[in-house]
């Protein structure tokens, strides 16, 4: 199901996940977050800017354990927990993070 951003339509996969990593922009990147009525603050964007560098760096989207410990240490501990993560993308940080930034669904999440 295809999504439109400034008259582009960009392929997605039936789970909403961009099907083309080369098309994400910030500005898909918030139409993504809100299909699902998210709208997305300067914490959000922190983690998916992080997602997006882990992602370049790895070539793999982390799964939630994995991304509560690395941004615990870049970002520190009031960040990387799980609650704090929860609170910005409720439907899992990894999940939803991941699909707002353009990325992968991770390895591992449902």
């Amino acid at each position: 199901m295809p999504i439109e951003v400034n008259g582009v339509s960009h392929e997605t996969d039936e789970e909403g996940y961009l099907v083309n990593l080369a098309d994400w922009t910030r500005e898909l990147g918030e139409a993504l977050a809100t299909e699902d009525d998210c709208e997305l603050t300067d914490a959000h964007w922190e983690v998916i800017n992080f997602l997006r560098e882990y992602y370049e760096e790895y070539q793999i989207a982390p799964a939630v354990r994995v991304l509560t410990k690395a941004i615990g240490k870049r970002l520190g501990k009031d960040k990387g927990n799980s609650k704090y993560l929860y609170e910005l993308f409720p439907y899992g940080p990894a999940k939803q993070a991941c699909k707002y930034a353009g990325l992968p669904k991770p390895t591992g999440c449902v």
